[in-house]
């Protein structure tokens, strides 16, 4: 390890541009996007701002840790498919759940009414065809100014990607599944 010297100047200006809503993905390989999603969204909510939570490949009833928490802070979490598609018994019906639950997405975004709008693991019904990126794309360029959106999921489309404000992608270093370790309730759910 290299021993650093903690800088003692402040290492940027402060910027000057007008605040706005951003758009931030997360993508990559690595553990960490819905996560940093989610401590986003407490982030805005301690602020006491307004944020909704939709997962692409939950299913409505999910009730992993995130949602336990999340109903206790009156955080709302809407769950809008039926599983990964390994675990879907049609994939017709996972696109048609991915499609009703983009528009229950987009209206929210659209409505202004929400300060944060968490579209976690949306790259994948993109990736698969399910979605239509151009209207994805418009609704993020359409969104009231004052709204935030973050996307989360592996494979990122370009298009998103460019015309996002803030991409950050996670590289798997290492990975305990990979060793054997199954997942660990808390940890990855």
């Amino acid at each position: 390890m290299q021993i650093e010297t903690p800088p003692t100047e402040k290492p940027y200006d402060k910027p000057e541009g007008e605040r706005r809503g951003i758009v931030i993905v997360n993508t990559g390989d690595g553990k960490g996007k819905s996560t940093a999603a989610f401590g986003l969204a407490l982030r805005a909510h301690g602020r006491g701002k307004a944020v909704k939570i939709f997962q692409f490949m939950k299913v409505p009833s999910a009730r992993f840790g995130e949602h336990r928490m999340f109903e206790q802070l009156g955080i709302p979490i809407q769950g809008l498919g039926d599983g990964f598609s390994w675990k879907s018994q049609d994939l017709d019906h996972s696109a048609e759940l991915a499609r009703d639950g983009w528009e229950k997405a987009r209206t929210a975004i659209l409505s202004g009414e929400f300060f944060l709008v968490v579209l976690d693991e949306i790259t994948y019904p993109l990736i698969y065809g399910w979605l239509p990126l151009q209207g994805v794309l418009e609704t993020l360029r359409e969104r009231p100014k004052h709204v935030h959106v973050v996307l989360t999921g592996r494979r990122c489309p370009p298009e998103i990607v460019e015309l996002a404000d803030t991409v950050t992608e996670m590289t798997m270093v290492k990975h305990a599944f990979k060793a054997g370790i199954p997942a660990q309730r808390g940890i990855e759910d």
